[in-house]
């Protein structure tokens, strides 16, 4: 997962599937880590539990309250290292895509 910022001051969250490279697109009203969070769960509610089983995160300050999210999903948070966005590589690239053709 991550967040993307758009023009005045808007943001989405980010999160693709692994296997299905099934993404989720989450729109958010701000990018504390309460907001960032409860949207996640709201949504993360809307999908088929075999569908996400864990969720990996850049270090970002927005997931701050990840255990929040864990307890009310029962999703697994795991960060990826300082300065190596290639460990969540199709996130990356989704990323890229939608900056392209969303700017």
């Amino acid at each position: 997962g991550d967040l993307l910022f758009g023009s005045a001051n808007s943001q989405i969250a980010t999160l693709v599937e692994r296997q299905t490279r099934y993404v989720m697109l989450v729109k958010l009203d701000g990018k504390d880590s309460q907001t960032v969070v409860n949207a996640l769960i709201k949504n993360a509610r809307k999908l088929p539990q075999e569908l996400y089983k864990s969720l990996t995160w850049d270090r970002g300050t927005e997931m701050h309250a990840h255990k929040k999210f864990t307890l009310a999903t029962d999703i697994q948070v795991y960060f990826c290292d300082p300065q190596n966005p290639w460990q969540r590589g199709s996130n990356e690239n989704t990323n890229g895509l939608l900056r392209q053709y969303m700017p």
